[in-house]
C-alpha cells in the first residue's frame, strides 16, 4: 500500500500479537467512528534457530510495518502468565523488542490483557481464538477468503480493534457513584429547558 493511500485514514492502529515462533500483526484504519481492516499477517520466526536472530527479525519487521503503514498508535497483547518460566521470558523479550521497534519511531503503545481483548471483541473474556476471528470477520466485514490459517493475525487485529474501542468511548467522570452526585459536582454541564 502506497503512503498516498494511507492519507484517507484519520487514524491508523497497529496491533501486535507477540510470539517467538509466529508473531501476528493487524492494522485498522479509522474514518470517523468506523474502523476498517487495512492489513493483517504473520511474521514466521520458527525458521530461525537462535532466539536472538528471532528477536532481530521481530525488530526489523515491526520497524518495517511502522515505516510502511505509518500507524498513529500501537496496541500489543500483554503476555499471559504461564507455568513455563523460560517460555514467559522469551515471550516477554519478543514483546519488548516489538515495543522498542515502535518506540524507535515515536509510536505510542498501549498493552491489553488477552481477556480484555476477547471481551472487547466478543463480549466474553474466555472466548476461543476462533470465536474472536469470526467476530472480527463480521465487525470489519472481512471476506472469509482473506482470513489466514494462523490465528495470530486476527489476535493482533483484535488488539488494534480493542484499542480503537477503548480510546473512542467517552471518558466517564471519575468519583461519581450516581447521577445525582454527578449533577451536584458538575452544575454547569446540565442544560435545562427553563
Amino acid at each position: 500500500m502506497a503512503n498516498s493511500d494511507l492519507k484517507q485514514w484519520e487514524r491508523i492502529i497497529l496491533g501486535i500479537d507477540p510470539g517467538t515462533n509466529v508473531m501476528g500483526y493487524g492494522l485498522i484504519g479509522v474514518i470517523g467512528k468506523k474502523p476498517s481492516m487495512i492489513a493483517m499477517g504473520v511474521i514466521q520466526l520458527n525458521r530461525f534457530e537462535s532466539h536472538y536472530l528471532r528477536l532481530s527479525r521481530i525488530f526489523e519487521r515491526v520497524t518495517g510495518l511502522v515505516e510502511q503503514y505509518l500507524p498513529d498508535e500501537m496496541a500489543i497483547e500483554a503476555p499471559f502468565f504461564g507455568k513455563n518460566v523460560q517460555s514467559m521470558l522469551k515471550l516477554g523479550r519478543a514483546q519488548g523488542v516489538a515495543m522498542a521497534a515502535a518506540l524507535s519511531r515515536d509510536v505510542p503503545i498501549t498493552e491489553y490483557e488477552p481477556r480484555k481483548i476477547k471481551m472487547a471483541i466478543t463480549g466474553n473474556g474466555a472466548s476461543s481464538k476462533e470465536q474472536v476471528q469470526e467476530m472480527l470477520r463480521r465487525i470489519l466485514d472481512i471476506p472469509r477468503e482473506n482470513l489466514l490459517p494462523q490465528l495470530d493475525a486476527t489476535d493482533a487485529l483484535g488488539a488494534a480493534l480493542c484499542h480503537f474501542y477503548e480510546t473512542s468511548r467517552p471518558q466517564i467522570e471519575k468519583g461519581c457513584r450516581s447521577w445525582k452526585e454527578f449533577i451536584a459536582k458538575n452544575p454547569g454541564r446540565l442544560k435545562t429547558n427553563s
